[in-house]
């Protein structure tokens, strides 16, 4: 099974541990990590979605229009533009940049950001049905080559045609998140690949069991399974785990200062999920450190692995053997941490999967 690796460009310079200096979208920024990215051997980069932040496929032609090979994974929220319309602006992309853009489908979680965009469907489950007929329509829209009609409880289509569709193929890659019951039925109909938070062993098991039935009920073979990190890397184990300890203090004066945690709990099954693996410990498995997702609240992708280079590709090497293919990984030091990840994480992950490769089958369960 090949290994693949997606980045992330966020649109300015911050995270959990940084407060943001300057402009909400900087470009610059968004030039160079991009090039980092393309130059350090990443696959692809994630474009995130939020209702106050910059527009994603937007900033997503950017990176692609200043650099030469990676490609783009944009996240896009159904329910607010026309599938037709999101199918005919990827599949522009992919004309422009061939081969390099996937889309990543977030149902979304949280009532009130989804408010601010005009969203109607309080219900979470009648969202992923949503979903659902949005996939079905963007997935007709790309493979018909002549007229189509659709009816479904959120979208209408009558002779639904477009004249740009993806290069040579019937489809571009579609992502799936989620971590509900409902995202569960959605991937297993619709995802190329499924994408969840970096969770325990046993939590990696049993999503990955279920999405494979999934499948399984809709004829369709499983996905691949991607998942989401945040490696902390140092020379030694103990400056490694120094650095987390650094990392927490910081991310909780910015909590203290800026409020950010929700005082009633996270709405979506991915943070509950994570903070469920923090009650159990602050390191769990190998090298799986929970407490900054703890600290946050974990609104995001908020878990570690805490090492030497070494040791996190071994640690990565277990979540391939669980059937992992794809891993998101980024820094709380964005920017220099991609250059760190490009030049000593990516190669000895990719030694560690073609010695394993070859030796040994993957074990899926």
């Amino acid at each position: 099974m090949p290994v693949e690796f997606i980045g992330y460009i966020g649109n300015n310079t911050s995270s959990e541990i940084i407060p943001r200096v300057g402009p909400i979208l900087d470009r610059d920024y968004v030039e160079a990590v991009a090039k980092i990215h393309d130059l350090g051997g990443f696959d692809r980069v994630l474009l995130a979605f939020h209702a106050d932040s910059p527009e994603s496929i937007l900033v997503g032609q950017h990176a692609l229009s200043v650099t030469q090979r990676l490609g783009v994974l944009i996240a896009h929220r159904p329910g607010f533009t026309a599938p037709t319309l999101v199918a005919r602006q990827f599949a522009t992309l992919d004309h422009l940049y061939p081969g390099r853009t996937a889309i990543h489908i977030i149902t979304g979680g949280d009532p009130k950001e989804l408010a601010r965009d005009g969203n109607t469907v309080a219900d979470k489950d009648e969202r992923y049905s949503r979903t659902n007929e949005f996939l079905d329509v963007l997935r007709a829209e790309w493979a018909s080559d002549k007229p189509f009609d659709y009816r479904g409880r959120h979208y209408t289509v009558e002779g639904g045609f477009a004249s740009i569709r993806p290069q040579g193929r019937s489809s571009l890659d579609v992502f799936v998140g989620g971590a509900s019951q409902a995202a569960v039925d959605v991937a297993g109909r619709h995802a190329d690949t499924f994408a969840l938070w970096g969770e325990t062993h046993d939590q990696v098991r049993q999503i990955t069991r279920d999405v494979r039935e999934s499948a399984a009920r809709h004829g369709r073979p499983a996905p691949r399974f991607s998942l989401s990190l945040r490696p902390i890397l140092a020379d030694t184990e103990e400056a490694a785990w120094a650095k987390a300890a650094e990392y927490l203090e910081r991310a909780k004066a910015l909590v203290a200062k800026n409020g950010k945690r929700r005082p009633d709990g996270p709405l979506n099954e991915g943070s509950k999920r994570l903070l469920a693996a923090a009650e159990k410990g602050a390191r769990l498995d190998k090298r799986l450190w929970t407490e900054l997702a703890a600290v946050t609240g974990a609104p995001g992708n908020s878990t570690a692995l805490v090492g030497t280079p070494d040791q996190v590709a071994e640690a990565f090497l277990d979540y391939y053997d669980l059937g992992i293919g794809t891993f998101l990984i980024r820094g709380f030091d964005p920017l220099p941490d991609a250059f760190a990840y490009g030049r000593e994480l990516l190669p000895r992950v990719k030694a560690l999967v073609a010695e394993r490769d070859a030796t040994l089958p993957v074990a899926a369960e």
